[in-house]
């Protein structure tokens, strides 16, 4: 072969959006037949898309030296539901088989780089029917769907989507006859590690956590052997940032006023941004954070405590520059007037807004102790905060107070830096709300095996100083513990104390309450992250808060598309790691007042999966060393399916192939 796919000719398509109801009036059309430029209101129900930034085409035709292309395979070496990691010279790329059709996408999850071979492939279908006028033969045809969400591919031998954008519209290729009614596939892969999600068809990302998507490559079959086609610097890169709109509303001369104000710069606010960009949104956005730094990856802070801020950084400053994305770095919002649409910063400046989204995440409890205000006592809020610990420890005496994620993810990293590490909790075990007792255990053990002291069931008294600095630390058994350094991991509480006298409700914890919208009680404004409680689809729609990475980027996705009248509800599965001692212990699901734990594998050598259930439902499950398994679950509780306790008690895996009740 050689060379690349020859590129097909140009055609016109007509292209039908299917919007709800209330939305139809509101699209205008040109004499022309283009589609008008469209304004963003104040309540959010229109976007301003302008001719000239209107989205280049999905699959980009690289000149011949720029691509490679190579027979990988036989169309028999794989059955339907199978995929395959493939050599093209220049990288590899994942061969997927879905309803006998071929794809090929990049290999590595863009988030931490997980081997998608390994991780969890899901397939569904759904009918789908043809606008056309009767006996049409050829072009131009519409495609209606009143919402493809995760939609990939019209099936047919005479059509073929190019794309999509936003909700109900479908870029299809044009037929020598009229395609008949046909079937979407809404093939995506889970990744093993962490649970992002991508779809098959084009490579966009769907579920989080991360904010790249997957090169798609192109497929075809001749003399049935299946040939892909692929540009060499995708290969490389692995990752596909998503088209965007720019800002074409400066704030040189209105800079008292913004379209849309995100308060925080964590995963939710950052995905907000990105999302309005990506749904073609160019007004103005600013986004405020208490941070000095860019949006980075906390999870990161307490995993890896020498890591520096530009190594955590999730976006380089040249891409908020691109975007027209505007960061205030160590802005505190102290009070927020939503009667006038206006919030008011802590050194006096005032901003006017449109569209608000509230994600001020957390802040981390401290100790009530005596002695609490002596040095070296810290809290990890910050890249300096855990730079400062890790320093501080080096080759002395190190006190974790807490035996949550944070605490024991602090303890693992230390123990290879400071002379000991101790680890104070009131529990009798670590996780064990969390986990379980014997869970808890096993972990345990597996941290006294690398010189970690525990002082369970107790809580510190005092912290005592010498010339101002921490150097015991007592505890309310009367043990002393030596201590150069002290970790306080403890819980946190939302930081919504500038909201109190606003009139967005708080709950009696001060946590923001949102519908599936993300909308608080006040219209046009808007909640995300740590700090908000909201409707959690797969278990009833219980009001809950869950406090993880993923979750935040999903809400963060919901408000912007919701700020843009999409209708869109959060309905993704909770999903969370951790990592100590090289071993990672991946979670799924809403555990909450579990009653049992049923235990597969071998929790001495730590390679098990544990199933939490609640009365006669699996409600959420933790693995380690047992992957895809928690990928595996959270796929069929993402499918509405559920999984009864006798399922899981006979060691019998079958329903996590369709099985489930």
């Amino acid at each position: 072969m050689g060379g690349c796919f020859s590129k097909p000719k140009p055609v016109e398509l007509k292209i039908e959006v299917v919007l709800p109801e209330k939305e139809r009036g509101k699209e205008e059309l040109l004499a022309g037949g283009k589609g008008s430029p469209r304004a963003y209101q104040g309540n959010g129900t229109a976007r301003h898309f302008h001719a000239d930034e209107r989205l280049p085409a999905p699959h980009p035709y690289p000149s011949a030296q720029d691509c490679v292309e190579a027979a990988v395979c036989h169309v028999k070496d794989l059955e339907n539901g199978q995929m395959r990691e493939v050599e093209l010279g220049w990288g590899k790329v994942l061969l997927v088989k879905d309803n006998g059709e071929f794809h090929a996408l990049g290999h590595k999850c863009p988030h931490y780089g997980a081997p998608l071979v390994k991780g969890e492939l899901s397939q569904d279908t759904q009918e789908v029917g043809w606008d056309l006028p009767e006996g049409c033969l050829g072009p131009p045809w519409t495609l209606k769907v009143s919402s493809i969400g995760g939609v990939s591919r019209a099936v047919g031998k005479s059509q073929q989507l190019l794309g999509h954008r936003g909700e109900g519209l479908l870029l299809v290729a044009p037929a020598q006859h009229c395609p008949p009614p046909g079937v979407l596939s809404r093939g995506r892969v889970r990744c093993p590690w962490h649970g992002a999600c991508f779809n098959i068809s084009t490579g966009d990302l769907e579920d989080f956590p991360g904010l790249d998507s997957l090169h798609k490559f192109q497929v075809k079959i001749e003399k049935e052997k299946v040939y892909v086609r692929a540009s060499k610097q995708a290969l490389q890169l692995q990752r596909r940032t998503k088209v965007m709109a720019k800002c074409i509303s400066p704030s040189a001369g209105h800079s008292s006023s913004t379209n849309v104000l995100i308060v925080g710069a964590g995963a939710a606010g950052l995905v907000c941004a990105e999302t309005l960009r990506q749904e073609g949104f160019s007004d103005r956005i600013v986004l405020c954070t208490l941070d000095r730094h860019l949006p980075y990856d906390r999870p990161k802070l307490s995993k890896s405590l020498d890591a520096q801020p530009e190594q955590l950084a999730l976006r380089p400053k040249e891409f908020f520059r691109a975007y027209g994305i505007e960061v205030l770095t160590e802005a505190q919002v102290v009070t927020v007037d939503v009667r006038n649409k206006k919030v008011v910063f802590k050194d006096g400046f005032k901003l006017e807004y449109s569209k608000l989204l509230l994600a001020p995440g957390s802040s981390p409890k401290t100790l009530s102790c005596k002695g609490k205000e002596v040095e070296n006592v810290f809290t990890i809020r910050t890249p300096e905060d855990a730079n400062r610990v890790v320093r501080l420890a080096r080759g002395r005496n190190a006190v974790v107070v807490g035996a949550g994620f944070l605490g024991m993810e602090v303890a693992a990293y230390l123990t290879e830096k400071a002379h000991s590490v101790s680890v104070v909790e009131l529990e009798e075990t670590p996780f064990r709300r969390f986990l379980g007792e014997r869970v808890g255990r096993a972990l345990m053990k597996m941290f006294e095996n690398n010189r970690v002291k525990f002082y369970m069931q107790t809580e510190v008294s005092e912290l005592r100083a010498q010339e101002g600095k921490l150097k015991e630390v007592v505890l309310k058994s009367s043990k002393v513990v030596r201590a150069d350094v002290c970790v306080v991991g403890i819980g946190a509480v939302p930081a919504t104390g500038f909201l109190r006298q606003s009139s967005i409700n708080l709950d009696s914890r001060g946590f923001i309450p949102v519908n599936k919208m993300m909308q608080t009680n006040v219209p046009g404004v808007f909640a995300a992250g740590d700090a908000v409680t909201f409707p959690l689809a797969w278990r009833n729609n219980r009001k809950v808060n869950i406090p993880h990475w993923q979750m935040a980027h999903a809400q963060g996705r919901v408000a912007a598309q919701n700020m843009l009248a999409q209708e869109a509800e959060i309905n993704t599965v909770p999903y969370l790691w951790t990592a100590m001692f090289g071993k990672s212990l991946r979670y799924a699901g809403y555990g909450e007042g579990f009653d049992d734990v049923i235990i597969q594998g071998d929790l001495e050598e730590l390679k098990f999966v544990a199933f939490y259930t609640k009365g006669d439902e699996v409600i959420a499950v933790a693995s380690m060393n047992y992957d895809p398994i928690v990928s595996k679950v959270a796929e069929v509780l993402a499918s509405g399916r559920a999984i009864r306790k006798r399922e899981v008690e006979t060691g019998d895996m079958s329903w996590l192939t369709g099985k489930g009740s």
